[in-house]
């Protein structure tokens, strides 16, 4: 397969979740760029001021973006957020409404068709609750159950599995909570992000490619605590959809509560690291490598301890905060999905049993 860093076009497997992968920066600024030109996140601003509570919901991947949407929407103060899967409310409606009046439901879905998410946002429709919508494409079933919509269409993909759409849909997220809150200098550091991150790709592309070549593991974990839990999540699910790979995640401090007993040296342990957790972490990640574990530590700057106990440290050397890093924290589980996969010979555009949008039967 030929290559090149600048997200082209490329040849045989795993060519286009490849492309999509390298080309987030510069997808992230266009993305950007469309929202300060429609002001939709100005017009969300002034039509649903003053929630108690925002919920954001979504299926697979798109579930983990709310994960990581209602962490930042909580860290940044205001109405209190949560997530919750698309199928949650539809089995258990009143489980997780509660009665609330005032609720602000985000419905998230790459396609805007996914079967599970449309039947949520009419279900809130039903119930007269106005719900936002986010999506990659444009003129879909689910713009027409929305109050408002965030479209993002620079971000849309030609692979099956959700990468820089993942990514896109986050930060638009985390600046919609920046715009609700009225934190200006959030907001700034997320539109930063897309040129600080570029060196970090291009530098944990190459590290990651030749760690998986020299490497044969029978389970994966995934470790992270706060924003990053819904990060450890995906990267879960990039390593199980690209690589048919074995994968479990955790929030960090929780691995060492029964999980840790399938450490080993075939057990590969990702441990996505925090800033404001960091000392507590550190520690888990000392921990199991005393058990034997193989380990890859991803932090903003890797310190003595964390480089003694990692098998591989990634550094991001990002100067914003920690939220904002978020996005970018997600390249070392999408790379390490698609390099594990070309390693066993899959192909990561083509994953075994998934399509790129899931619609039952009988819609």
């Amino acid at each position: 397969m030929s290559e090149s860093l600048d997200g082209g076009q490329r040849q045989g497997s795993g060519a286009h979740t490849l492309a999509e992968i390298v080309s987030q920066p510069q997808c992230w600024t266009q993305c950007f760029n469309e929202l300060r030109k429609n002001s939709v996140l100005e017009r969300i601003r002034r039509h649903f001021a003053g929630p108690a509570e925002w919920l954001f919901i979504g299926c697979g991947s798109s579930y983990y973006v709310a994960l990581s949407a209602a962490a930042t929407m909580n860290t940044l103060g205001g109405a209190r957020a949560r997530a919750v899967p698309a199928s949650e409310l539809l089995l258990y409606p009143e489980l997780v409404l509660g009665g609330l009046a005032d609720l602000v439901p985000v419905v998230i879905s790459r396609s805007g068709r996914t079967s599970e998410v449309l039947r949520a946002a009419q279900l809130l429709q039903a119930r007269d609750i106005p719900t936002i919508a986010i999506s990659c494409a444009a003129d879909q079933p689910l713009e027409t159950l929305a109050a408002e919509i965030i479209c993002l269409t620079p971000a849309d993909e030609k692979s099956t599995v959700m990468t820089r759409s993942f990514t896109s849909m986050l930060l638009a997220l985390q600046d919609l909570a920046a715009t609700m809150s009225g934190n200006t200098a959030f907001s700034n550091s997320l539109h930063s992000l897309p040129a600080a991150a570029a060196p970090a790709l291009a530098a944990m592309r190459g590290q990651i490619e030749q760690f998986v070549a020299g490497h044969s593991f029978s389970d994966y974990v995934c470790l992270g605590q706060g924003v990053f839990y819904g990060l450890a999540r995906e990267s879960t699910l990039k390593l199980t959809e690209m690589s048919v790979s074995y994968a479990q995640s955790f929030h960090t401090l929780e691995f060492r509560h029964g999980p840790k007993s399938i450490v080993g040296a075939e057990t590969l342990i990702l441990f996505l690291l925090s800033d404001e957790g960091g000392e507590a972490e550190i520690e888990v990640l000392e921990e199991v490598k005393e058990l034997g574990g193989t380990t890859i530590a991803v932090t903003n700057r890797a310190t003595d301890r964390v480089r003694a106990a990692s098998d591989l440290a990634l550094e991001m050397s990002l100067d914003v905060p920690e939220n904002c890093r978020a996005a970018a924290y997600m390249f070392a589980g999408q790379l390490m999905g698609l390099y594990t996969g070309l390693h066993k010979g899959y192909d990561p555009d083509h994953p075994r049993h998934l399509t790129r949008v899931v619609v039952l039967d009988k819609d």
